[in-house]
């Protein structure tokens, strides 16, 4: 992890963001106190599309129980 100052982050924040999307991690810090942590955004999940889950709950199978049931029952067993 690396640690810079305010001031030297405001001079080389284009070398700092290519590092950050390298995968390192910076921290910036005003008067010796961290203030900032800047690390690789994460690109947020695409939505689930609501037809396509209802397409895939319709092709499983219907185990005649409660899901619960189910999972206590194969917990159990001692197989599992």
């Amino acid at each position: 992890m690396l640690t810079v100052n305010l001031a030297h982050a405001k001079a080389h924040l284009s070398e700092l963001l290519d590092k950050v999307e390298a995968g390192e991690e910076v921290v910036i810090t005003r008067h010796g106190k961290p203030v900032a942590h800047m690390r690789h955004a994460v690109p947020p999940k695409k939505p689930l599309d609501v037809e396509e889950l209802a397409a895939f709950r319709a092709r499983m199978p219907n185990w005649g129980t409660e899901s619960a049931t189910l999972l206590r029952q194969m917990r159990d067993d001692e197989r599992y």
